[in-house]
C-alpha cells in the first residue's frame, strides 16, 4: 500500500477543463470518495489515476513513483491497481471462485497459493457458499461482493471504486455500503471511491473530496463538510441545506428579510452581500404569535405542506419573496396560507465564505 498524490492535475477536452488544477493528497490505507454531480469531474479524475487517461498537466505520484505526467504516463497493468465498476464486470462463463482466481492466476502464482488466496478472501467476503455459482445465478449485491473480493485478492497498492452501487437497489446499496467499509477497514488498502450519493459518501469515508466544475470545492472529513460547508455549492449538495442571502450586520450579525439573524463559522465584514447556510431540521417552525417573535426569528407564510409519515415537508414564503424549506414533526400541522414563524438557532447560521 502507498499513498496517492495528485499534483496540479488538470485534463482538457479541447477547451474543457473537465478537472483543473486539481491537488490531493490520499494518506496510506485512506479512503478517499470524490463526491459531485454529473460532469463535475470525478470519473475523470478517477480515470486518470487509473491510467486510462493522461493529464494534460500535474503529476500523479503513488509512494515514491511518479505514474502520470504529460511526459510519461505508466499503463494500467503497471499500476498495482484494482478497479471496481458499476457494471460488477465479471466473467458470464466463470463462477465466483474462478472470477476470484482469474488476477492471481494471470499473475502466474501457483495453484495451491491461488487456491488458499481464494478461499481466504471468500471467507472475509462472506461468499464461500456462493463460490460455485456463476455470475447470473447471484443477486446484484453478491455479484459486487465478487467483484470486491476479486478487486482485493491481488493485494493492489490502490483500490478504486467508479459508482460500484449504482446498479442496485436502495436496500442493496445501503447494505452494501456497510460492506464495503468493513472490508476496508480490515485490509486498510488506500481507496478512491466516485460518487454522485452523500449517503455512500458519508457511510464510506475517511476524507470526502467534493467536486464542483473540475476543482475541489472542499475537502474535509463527512462530518466537517456536513457541518462546516465552505460555499453556498457545498451546503446545497451535502445534506439540502436552505441558503439566506443577506447583508452583514455587524461581525456576527446578517440581516435577512429585514431581521438580524446571528451566525457563526467566521467574522462578517459589515456591509457585505452574505449568505447563510441553515438545514432543514434545524430550524424549528411555529405558527405566528401576537406581538414580536423573538430573537433570530423570521417571519413567513406557509406555501406547502406535505405529510412524509415521520416528518412533514414545508416551504415557507418569507417576506422579501424568498422560500424556506423545513422538515417538521409529523405531529405539527400547519394549513397553507397561515402566518408562521421560523427560529434559526445561532449555532446552527453557517456563514459561507463563498
Amino acid at each position: 500500500m502507498a499513498s496517492v498524490e495528485l499534483r496540479g492535475l488538470t485534463k482538457r477536452f479541447g477547451a474543457t477543463a473537465a478537472v483543473d488544477n486539481v491537488s490531493l493528497t490520499i494518506g496510506d490505507g485512506n479512503l478517499v470518495c470524490l463526491l459531485g454531480p454529473s460532469g463535475c469531474g470525478k470519473t475523470t479524475t478517477l480515470r486518470l489515476i487509473a491510467g486510462f487517461i493522461e493529464p494534460t498537466e500535474g503529476e500523479i505520484v503513488v509512494g515514491e513513483r511518479v505514474i502520470s505526467s504529460p511526459r510519461r504516463t505508466l499503463p494500467p497493468e503497471q499500476r498495482m491497481m484494482s478497479m471496481i465498476f458499476q457494471s460488477y464486470a465479471l466473467w458470464p462463463h466463470m463462477t465466483a471462485a474462478e472470477n476470484v482466481a482469474y488476477g492471481l492466476k494471470i499473475r502466474g502464482l501457483d495453484k495451491a497459493t491461488v487456491d488458499a488466496r481464494v478461499k481466504a478472501i471468500l471467507a472475509v467476503a462472506r461468499l464461500e457458499a456462493l463460490a460455485g455459482r456463476y455470475p447470473s445465478e447471484l443477486s446484484g449485491g453478491q455479484q459486487q461482493r465478487v467483484s470486491l473480493a476479486r478487486a482485493l485478492v491481488v493485494e493492489p497498492e490502490t483500490l478504486l471504486m467508479d459508482e460500484p452501487l449504482s446498479n442496485l437497489d436502495a436496500n442493496l446499496r445501503e447494505e452494501m455500503r456497510f460492506e464495503i467499509r468493513r472490508l476496508h477497514d480490515q485490509f486498510r488498502t488506500t481507496a478512491v471511491y466516485v460518487t454522485h450519493d452523500q449517503a455512500e459518501a458519508m457511510t464510506t469515508a475517511d476524507v470526502i473530496a467534493v467536486m464542483n466544475g473540475g476543482r475541489i470545492e472542499q475537502l474535509g472529513s463527512p462530518e466537517d463538510v456536513y457541518e462546516r460547508p465552505v460555499s453556498e455549492f457545498v451546503a446545497r449538495f451535502i445534506g439540502a441545506s436552505n441558503v439566506l442571502k443577506g447583508q452583514a450586520i455587524d461581525r456576527t450579525q446578517v440581516a435577512i428579510a429585514g431581521v438580524p439573524v446571528a451566525t457563526t463559522g467566521r467574522a462578517l465584514e459589515p456591509g457585505r452581500e452574505t449568505a447563510v447556510a441553515v438545514r432543514q431540521h434545524d430550524i424549528r417552525l411555529a405558527p405566528a404569535g401576537s406581538g414580536e417573535p423573538p430573537a433570530n426569528t423570521l417571519r413567513g407564510v406557509v406555501r406547502r405542506q406535505v405529510f412524509l409519515g415521520s416528518s412533514r415537508d414545508y416551504i415557507v414564503e418569507m417576506q422579501d419573496g424568498a422560500e424556506v424549506r423545513i422538515a417538521a414533526p409529523a405531529d405539527q400541522s400547519i394549513t397553507p396560507g397561515s402566518a408562521a414563524w421560523m427560529h434559526l438557532d445561532p449555532e446552527r447560521c453557517r456563514a459561507l465564505t463563498r
